[in-house]
């Protein structure tokens, strides 16, 4: 098990970075903003999974190899970031899977498995995550002790503290839409969110 010592650095510094607006964070923001929060909890379950991923593999050092390789990212970001970029059109322009309407007020037309996917491609395509996770998690590891107990122990907590931060988007974001709905600005919060989701989907193709 981690020493106290570890833990009272390592969850402070994991929460800064988290809470910290990124590509992750201002999707989950967007989507709590036009599909709800309940909804959105199915891309935070991709996300995670690939949060997850990515700090197990960095620590076992796949993530060098994949790191000296980038075309390896080339799908995942040029793909991924496609699509963002294409449902953010589409939500300026008030109409797609994800833009709010007067008449109704959670799109349901996105499924799950294709909202946990997107959270997965984002975590797992973002080179800068990859980079992070290397940097941090090695000096938290003992390498006199076993590996297998400390690494399940600082993946739980990352995905802990990622759960929360991402929460905490998706809530400031539906309540932005609580907001812009009762000012009766619908294509307003459509432009918002179309504009924060073109600009995740730019971050992480060319990220």
């Amino acid at each position: 098990m981690l020493e106290f010592s570890i833990l009272a650095v390592f969850v402070p510094t994991f929460f800064f970075v988290s809470a910290t607006p990124g590509m992750c964070m201002t999707l989950s923001m967007t989507m709590g903003m036009t599909i709800g929060l309940r909804r959105t909890l199915w891309m935070m379950a991709g996300e995670l999974i690939g949060v997850g991923l990515v700090a197990f593999l960095s620590v076992i050092g796949v993530a060098a190899i994949m790191l000296n390789y980038p075309e390896a990212f080339a799908i995942f970001k040029y793909v991924g970031g496609a699509y963002l970029i294409f449902l953010g059109v589409q939500m300026w322009q008030s109409r797609g899977k994800m833009a709010v309407t007067s008449e109704n007020s959670v799109s349901s037309a996105l499924s799950r498995k294709t909202l946990a996917l997107q959270g997965f491609v984002t975590a797992v395509a973002n080179p800068k995550g990859w980079a992070f996770f290397i940097s941090l998690l090695p000096p938290f590891i003992n390498s006199q002790a076993p590996l297998a107990p400390q690494l399940a122990a600082l993946i739980m907590i990352i995905l802990i503290v990622e759960f929360i931060c991402l929460l905490a988007y998706a809530s400031g974001g539906r309540t932005l839409r609580r907001f812009l709905q009762k000012s009766g600005n619908i294509s307003l919060m459509n432009r918002i969110a179309g504009s924060l989701m073109i600009g995740v989907g730019i971050w992480l193709a060319t990220g």
